[in-house]
């Protein structure tokens, strides 16, 4: 009897979207406190492009023998559940895949994943949408955690790339923090960076209690910062020199199945943006990589295997 595959999305020799294989993996069953998932929809997300470019590879954070693993989030339907899960075949959920050093991802038609890392997606939310929530609402939830509360002397927090997933989920999660927020963006953003509750700026200028940073070059580093102040990047190779006793911060992403689900929620009543700007299927994910490469996209490109 043949074992039964499935497809998913791999490189390589990383070389851009071109370097994009669909290959047939053997399918395996959870084990002790895991999950089967068919996945219905997974979001392509800017770090995927650095891993199809090649950029963290020449980190030395990838080093896979046969081939590199695409896709960090994902929403889906339970299909098998292992020894200790309460889950139930056919419940809608959502999660993240973490790591860059890793053979699979979540460019896939099915994943196992631990039972920990899920959340139920609410009944009144797509699972092409939610599939969006999981890694940018994290990575926004724990950046708030790193800024914290606001000092007594000032509660004005810039946002850089606040027109992107992260950075809107930022300005949409800081205000119950008791932060005032602002979001630097370009000038055609100014009416959905408005419709966050934040301020609208093109300049990032000075004197911000904090600045959190989500653009991909990490654009204002510690200039905007007042004295005493706190900024948090999303890049770990480009970590600024902390000065004038600011405190900097680095995103590390973390998976959290509870704090996902309140995630989930705020999405579903419309708390937390979500965009999704085209849904192409998995066998096109090259080309999906392609037309995110070339910028001024406002919403995600999602795949559905």
């Amino acid at each position: 009897m043949s074992t039964p595959t499935f497809r998913a999305a791999v490189v390589r020799t990383p070389s851009g979207p071109d370097s994009i294989e669909i290959i047939d993996v053997p399918l395996t069953e959870p084990g002790p406190g895991e999950v089967g998932v068919a996945v219905a929809a997974t979001p392509v997300n800017p770090t995927d492009l650095g891993v199809v470019g090649g950029f963290f590879h020449e980190l030395g954070m990838i080093n896979q023998p046969s081939h590199t693993g695409l896709g960090w989030d994902f929403a889906g339907i339970v299909r098998a559940v292992g020894p200790g899960v309460e889950l139930s075949v056919g419940t809608r959920v959502a999660s993240v895949v973490l790591g860059f050093d890793r053979d699979f991802g979540t460019y896939a038609e099915q994943l196992v994943v631990p039972a920990a890392d899920l959340a139920v997606v609410p009944d009144a939310l797509d699972l092409v949408t939610a599939s969006t929530v999981p890694l940018s609402g994290l990575s926004a939830a724990r950046i708030v955690d790193l800024i914290g509360a606001p000092p007594t002397d000032g509660n004005r927090l810039l946002v850089a790339g606040v027109a992107g997933a992260i950075g809107a989920n930022v300005a949409a999660l800081a205000p119950d923090r008791g932060w005032r927020v602002s979001g630097l963006a370009r000038e055609a953003d100014e009416p959905f960076v408005r419709s966050l509750g934040a301020g609208f700026v093109t300049s990032a200028g000075m004197g911000w209690d904090a600045v959190v940073d989500t653009t991909p070059r990490q654009v204002c580093g510690l200039t905007p910062v007042r004295d005493g102040g706190t900024f948090v990047g999303v890049r770990p190779n480009i970590v600024p020199a902390a000065e004038r006793g600011i405190t900097v911060h680095t995103l590390m992403a973390q998976s959290d199945g509870p704090r996902l689900a309140q995630l989930l929620a705020h999405a579903a009543a419309g708390r937390l943006p979500t965009r999704v700007h085209a849904v192409m299927p998995l066998a096109r994910a090259a080309d999906a990589h392609r037309a995110m490469a070339e910028g001024g996209t406002r919403g995600r490109y999602v795949l559905e295997p």
